[in-house]
């Protein structure tokens, strides 16, 4: 009951726009004022794996790992990765564009901020995104997916009207 109520009720798609234009924003601020400001994720994973030691780590030990194996080495192309990545699931959020995919990459990074030992407002995202989740395409229906999923729909369903070449005489 709950979840056809996300799934198909006009009132909650009304709910999940409001959602999706506060998340929207939140995620279009910080991915801009990244990529305007100079934005150097070195000194945040290097924090990340800093919060692995001790009695009650922040951070896991496999998480921490990862950063040291993977993140680090490769800075550059996180610099690039989260600013943009922010900004885009704003903008797709806000338009209602490709909505559930911009919700599941919004909780990726919310997921990965967690992980890293940063709480900040990253529950509470996490949390009205995954309404965004559970309601799939009424999340975007006041939106431009109520036109770019359904013209996709329709495409799929047309009959190819090419004729077809028969390779029997």
């Amino acid at each position: 009951m709950f979840i056809n109520f996300f799934r198909e009720n006009v009132v909650a798609s009304y709910v999940l726009f409001l959602i999706r234009l506060y998340l929207g924003y939140e995620w279009t601020v910080t991915g801009w004022q990244k990529i305007t400001g100079g934005f150097d994720a070195s000194g945040y994973l290097r924090g990340a794996v800093g919060k692995a030691t001790g009695e009650h780590p922040a951070v896991q030990t496999w998480w921490a790992a990862f950063l040291e194996g993977f993140a680090i080495p490769n800075v550059g192309l996180f610099n690039i990765l989260v600013p943009w990545g922010e900004l885009l699931v704003g903008i797709a959020l806000i338009a209602g564009t490709f909505t559930t995919f911009a919700a599941l990459m919004a909780a990726t990074m919310n997921f990965a901020f967690l992980l890293s030992g940063t709480t900040s407002t990253n529950p509470q995202m996490l949390l009205l995104i995954l309404f965004v989740l559970i309601a799939g395409a009424n999340a975007g229906k006041i939106g431009l997916d109520r036109w770019i999923l359904s013209g996709i729909k329709n495409r799929l369903k047309k009959p190819n009207n090419s004729k077809e070449t028969s390779y029997i005489n």
